[in-house]
């Protein structure tokens, strides 16, 4: 999508309970689901009985059966496939800017443009008094390109995790410049080629861990298992930035990547069960040609 910075708001309260999330949703096929749930059970066999743990078994409630049992295993291996299917789609697509932005490479520059307007003020705020070696993670890193026109400006080190190995090996030779340089000139640091859902970072490497155009990959309950693994790789005071498109309303299921499009509501009841705090939102107005009108949000994030 095209997307335009336009405004930012500050100090936003975030206090949107679980029943206001706009549920309804719909598919790039057209086809509509009630609710999420609705979605997940389709498409990842998701349940309550099957994604409780024995714990969470009310008292002198039946145990699970061994059909209980096939059903959860049926689910997992929906939830594979959903994965296998998504990293299927990135591996067919060309290692470039205009391949990993989908056709829309002229986006980059005010891309970067907006995203270093937001950062900046938030560098300053929190690290601005303190000489400090910055080292940032750049999350579903692609090539490299949020890295190297953007990150490696202002941070010492920056450390890249991507899933899919010929984007990674191109983030190698585009930032190959700028690795095994001295301890404060700014460099690319790490490559990890790791799916989100299965990285876990370091603890307390980073202050801030950027998070752009990947996050719509995860399931609800694997973006929920995701932040709270990253919280334990923020040093103190670090933060997370996390950028992405916002449907108007719902969601969108995309069905040729595997990737949703959530509603402010729905990330907002994320983050209230990851437990993180929304500090700032820069807002941008994007026209996603796949399905109609969506907004493109960079959030601040912090752990609370």
């Amino acid at each position: 999508p095209t997307s335009f910075p336009c405004s930012r708001a500050t100090n936003s309260n975030f206090a949107a309970a679980a029943g206001e999330m706009d549920s309804r949703g719909f598919d790039s096929t057209g086809r509509e689901f009630s609710s999420a749930t609705e979605m997940w059970a389709q498409e990842i066999g998701a349940t309550a009985s099957a994604s409780a743990s024995a714990s969470e078994v009310p008292p002198g409630a039946a145990a699970p059966s061994n059909g209980d049992a096939g059903e959860e295993a049926g689910g997992e291996g929906k939830r594979e496939e959903w994965y296998s299917k998504g990293i299927a789609y990135w591996q067919g697509v060309e290692a470039s800017t205009e391949g990993v932005l989908g056709g829309y490479g002229c986006v980059n520059d005010a891309d970067v443009k907006g995203s270093a307007a937001f950062l900046r003020p938030l560098l300053a705020e929190r690290f601005g008094a303190v000489k400090r070696h910055l080292v940032a993670l750049d999350c579903g890193s692609g090539i490299g390109r949020v890295t190297k026109n953007f990150l490696i400006k202002h941070f010492n080190e920056v450390d890249l995790v991507e899933p899919v190995a010929h984007f990674l090996e191109a983030a190698r030779e585009n930032l190959s410049s700028c690795m095994d340089v001295g301890h404060d000139t700014h460099k690319a640091a790490n490559f990890y080629c790791i799916p989100l859902q299965d990285f876990t970072p370091e603890e307390g490497r980073y202050d801030v861990i950027w998070i752009q155009w990947c996050i719509g990959q995860l399931t609800d309950d694997d973006f929920i298992s995701f932040f709270n693994r990253a919280k334990v790789g923020l040093k103190p005071d670090g933060f997370f930035v996390l950028k992405e498109n916002i449907a108007k309303n719902g969601f969108v299921l995309d069905k040729e990547d595997n990737s949703v499009t959530r509603s402010d509501a729905y990330f907002r009841e994320l983050f209230n069960k990851c437990g993180l705090y929304i500090h700032s939102i820069k807002v941008c107005i994007s026209q996603n040609i796949k399905f109609s009108q969506t907004t493109n949000f960079s959030f601040h994030l912090s752990a609370t």
